[in-house]
């Protein structure tokens, strides 16, 4: 065999070699065929293309997590706080990647920073920490509609972190200090009025029938004297009151 053929089959060789593509499950390639793209996007597999005619640029399908640095937001009502987010996208057009955008994941950092800023910002400090939801799909929608013309798919946006300002916080502490101590008020008011009701209800029952607190005496007494650590003296009415139950016992006997 001559060199010359030796030299052929080498070239040969380096050709196909450099025409051999290997693509991964979680991506997808673009070719372009002298600077055009063509139509069909190449699957998973070993593929081929013609060298120095194509050109494949490879684009991963996976969700890629976005994290949205803490940036100063001043709410709608006037208050300056921390705010950092994450964002969890992928792509799903890959030819819309490539083309349409010279680097995606900068530009859709860039977009999600701004438009955590612009709805925060539009909101009050009570909405931010209480209606989190509500901002997140906000966000959501809004950098979903300015990424799909890159062939982006925006599935999740959350604000993640929140710092508000000391002076804030303490104002805050003492906001809700003074609502349990509202709370414990409001409370305590009721237990008296039931309180009160009550001791109503056992007046009455007690003026319809005196010896009913004859009665009661004689229970507090007993209390007392189970202790056995103090001295009862009877006092002449409550010798009274013991005629007064016996004279009731007798009467109900009879």
């Amino acid at each position: 065999m001559s060199a010359l053929v030796i030299i052929i089959l080498v070239i040969a060789l380096i050709i196909i070699a450099n025409g051999v593509r290997i693509i991964n499950q979680y991506e997808r390639g673009v070719v372009f065929r002298l600077g055009r793209v063509r139509d069909a996007v190449k699957e998973p597999g070993l593929r081929l293309i013609i060298p120095i005619v194509d050109q494949m640029r490879k684009v991963s399908l996976r969700i890629v997590t976005l994290p949205i640095e803490s940036q100063k937001i001043i709410t709608k009502d006037n208050v300056s706080i921390d705010v950092s987010a994450v964002a969890y996208y992928k792509v799903i057009d890959p030819t819309k990647a490539i083309v349409e955008i010279e680097n995606v994941v900068s530009a859709t950092y860039q977009i999600a920073q701004t438009t955590v800023r612009n709805i925060v910002g539009q909101s009050s400090l009570d909405d931010v920490l209480s209606e989190t939801v509500v901002i997140n799909e906000k966000i959501k929608v809004i950098l979903e509609a300015a990424t799909e013309k890159w062939g982006i798919y925006v599935s999740t946006v959350e604000v993640k972190d929140i710092q508000l300002p000391d002076t804030m916080q303490r104002a805050m502490a003492k906001q809700a200090e003074a609502e349990r101590e509202k709370r414990a008020k409001v409370i305590a008011a009721e237990g008296e009025q039931l309180s009160a009701a009550k001791l109503g209800e056992a007046a009455d029952i007690i003026s319809a029938h005196p010896i009913a607190l004859q009665l009661r005496n004689l229970q507090v007494l007993s209390d007392i004297a189970v202790e056995k650590n103090s001295t009862i003296i009877f006092p002449a009415q409550f010798l009274d009151t013991v005629a007064s139950v016996k004279d009731f016992m007798a009467k109900e006997k009879a």
